[in-house]
């Protein structure tokens, strides 16, 4: 399937701020809003209305800023949820529905039927209320593929575009990633009485992926090649437990591999890195992809000759796209050249 382009979702200050011992000020929220907005973010999650008057003041805010990102609400499947959402101003609400079987018995005490019936309810108060809604399906790597669509489905139906399917607790890899995501885009397609294509130009999935196993970046990699256009992702990978896809991984990945286009700016990506690093609390390690305080730096004497000679022998991606540059660092790999401590070229 041809992809031209991909959407990003950023969820840094939704997700990301779920992870523990994270809060945000006010302050620091629309600080980070606007710089995902330079960066070139499309969609911003900005937040549960639900929580609060303190949660719904800083959405208010939001929304006043002068973006180009939307401003995108997240919600249960709850009447006052949205009520809350629309009382801010937000024009986008994302509905999250939990539909794997642990979740709807356990969680929810309820039952699949009784399930599908007020998903329609609540889709018709938030059309009611002038909402433009994004589904999202809570659980989804573990849920039934028959039911899993079943609920997509209804959601399209009632004219909801874009679908989340998210890997809430890390199961997937990339190869299943890939997979689920093709057969939902057949079997809804089958579901909706579309053909494929036409399926695709009217429907946007969304991947929502975690990082327990290391495999955030791959797996959003597996999904966007299965049919995923869009990607939520938080900056530097925040996010609960092991975090979220990290945006900067996904997007330079596709960007650099596969020359997929997106609007973001990746020259704008260290300094938003930086802010939320420090914002967070949540120091990145020095060899984060991208990021990390030493991805371009060099000790081994065979790769310093090397990179003296020619960069690209040992380095794929270049440090100026980010704005960065090369470093040499002396020690026990550098051989006879004994370049100066962090030493630039």
């Amino acid at each position: 399937m041809e992809q031209i382009g991909l959407t990003v979702i950023d969820t840094t200050l939704r997700d990301g701020e779920q992870s523990a011992g994270v809060a945000f000020t006010h302050r620091e929220k629309i600080k980070i809003t606007q710089l995902l907005d330079e960066l070139g973010v499309n969609i911003i999650e900005a937040g549960i209305p639900i929580m609060g008057i303190k949660e719904q003041q800083v959405i208010q805010a939001m929304l006043n800023l002068d973006l180009k990102a939307e401003i995108l609400t997240w919600n249960r499947m709850h009447k006052s949820d949205l009520r809350a959402t629309f009382e801010t101003g937000a024009k986008h609400a994302h509905i999250s529905v939990p539909v794997s079987d642990i979740h709807i018995t356990k969680k929810l005490g309820t039952t699949r039927e009784k399930l599908r019936e007020e998903l329609k309810r609540i889709l018709d108060f938030g059309h009611d209320l002038g909402l433009t809604i994004s589904l999202g399906a809570e659980d989804a790597s573990r849920a039934d593929m028959d039911f899993l669509t079943d609920i997509y489905a209804i959601g399209i139906k009632e004219g909801v575009r874009r679908i989340r399917y998210a890997d809430t607790v890390s199961v997937l890899n990339p190869f299943s990633s890939k997979n689920n995501i093709e057969r939902i885009v057949e079997k809804l397609a089958y579901k909706c009485d579309m053909k494929r294509e036409t399926f695709l130009n009217r429907v946007h999935i969304d991947f929502h992926g975690h990082n327990d196993f290391g495999l955030g970046t791959a797996n959003a990699l597996g999904a966007f090649k299965g049919g995923a256009d869009v990607i939520s992702c938080s900056v530097n990978g925040l996010g609960e437990r092991a975090g979220n896809t990290p945006l900067e991984e996904i997007v330079v990945a596709l960007q650099v591999m596969d020359q997929i286009t997106s609007t973001i700016d990746i020259k704008k990506i260290m300094k938003v890195s930086q802010i939320v690093e420090r914002y967070s609390g949540r120091k990145n390690h020095k060899s984060k992809p991208i990021v990390g305080e030493l991805v371009f730096s060099h000790e081994a004497g065979i790769h310093v000759d090397g990179l003296l000679k020619d960069r690209s022998l040992y380095e794929y991606m270049q440090p100026e796209w980010f704005g960065r540059h090369h470093s040499l660092v002396q020690g026990k790999h550098s051989g006879k050249y004994k370049p100066k401590l962090k030493e630039t070229i």
